[in-house]
């Protein structure tokens, strides 16, 4: 309407614009699936550990809901990147933006495992900038391989289809609230600009503010 008006005024229709005022209805911003700790777990458990792919596959998983990475910043990282001492990773992520993401000792260790039978291909030269993540060829993964290789041990383990890398991000973010952490401390792990993004992971922690209730509030129980 405000468009329609707007061009009647350049045609001489009308001298005003009655629909200016209007705005736009606000959308519903639908909850992001997540997965349970049990879920997590199955998960994680699910590559196998007696092959250097599957090494890696776990170094992936790990990393990912460890660190509640993008996908596209885990298939960024290098070596140069990690603090596997200091149990922090270096991550570049949207805008060129960088942060030091804590990782916790299942994910270090993955990642230890993994780089210890690491093959990287000729064009892939070893230090700082060799890529952590590599195919079987020894070239970077893409996010595409990523999401396949997680769509394997989806069907293996018989969990919700619909779980992307990104549902593991959103899992790492309702798990820490639900836990307790503070949702500027979730903002900046998540490496969100606006704390509106990051808000809407308190809609899904209801199990964490029901405990936090039944605890604290007088006439709960």
């Amino acid at each position: 309407m405000r468009s329609f008006f707007r061009f009647g005024q350049r045609e001489g229709w009308t001298k005003s614009n009655p629909a200016k005022p209007l705005r736009n209805p606000r959308k519903a911003r639908s909850l992001p699936h997540f997965l349970s700790s049990e879920e997590i777990e199955r998960l994680l458990a699910a590559p196998p550990t007696d092959e250097p792919l599957g090494l890696r596959d776990r170094a992936i998983l790990e990393v990912l809901y460890s660190a509640g990475l993008r996908v596209s910043e885990l298939a960024g990282l290098n070596d140069g990147d990690l603090d596997l001492a200091g149990g922090v990773l270096r991550v570049r992520g949207k805008g060129k933006r960088e942060r030091v993401s804590p990782v916790g000792s299942f994910a270090t260790r993955a990642l230890q495992n993994w780089l210890d039978v690491r093959k990287l291909s000729s064009r892939e030269a070893a230090g700082a900038h060799a890529p952590v993540f590599v195919n079987r060829f020894g070239r970077r993964l893409t996010t595409r391989s990523i999401g396949r290789l997680l769509e394997k041990y989806l069907k293996q383990t018989g969990l919700d289809q619909r779980t992307t890398p990104h549902t593991l991000r959103h899992s790492f973010a309702t798990h820490l609230l639900d836990r307790g952490a503070d949702i500027r401390s979730v903002q900046e792990l998540l490496g969100h600009k606006s704390l509106v993004t990051t808000q809407i992971y308190t809609h899904v922690s209801t199990a964490g503010l029901r405990a936090v209730y039944e605890r604290a509030h007088p006439r709960a129980s």
